[in-house]
């Protein structure tokens, strides 16, 4: 769910749109799953849910960098290392 990148990680997520609500829901087949209000057209879900993520593990922005037009996304996090996000995760954090 969360790999090393130079300028922070990139965290593998599987995005729900449309939902009730925005939240981190926990994880789904090795990746973060993520509900979100957000409709699925002209990427407005994508914008929503890297920023979700990016708060999620304790990151100063986020982007989407894969899964532009799928459920299946990976997120890039600047500003966090994964070993720090995935203890914000498990629910660690100081965030």
């Amino acid at each position: 769910m969360l790999t090393s990148h130079p300028d922070g990680v990139i965290v593998t997520v599987w995005v729900v749109p449309g939902a009730s609500s925005d939240q981190v829901v926990g994880e789904h087949g090795g990746a973060l799953k993520v509900r979100t209000v957000a409709p699925a057209q002209g990427g407005k879900a994508n914008s929503r849910v890297a920023a979700m993520v990016a708060a999620a593990v304790g990151g100063r922005s986020g982007s989407l960098v894969a899964g532009y037009a799928s459920r299946g996304k990976q997120v890039l996090v600047v500003g966090v290392k994964a070993a720090d996000a995935a203890v914000t995760l498990a629910g660690g954090g100081h965030r």
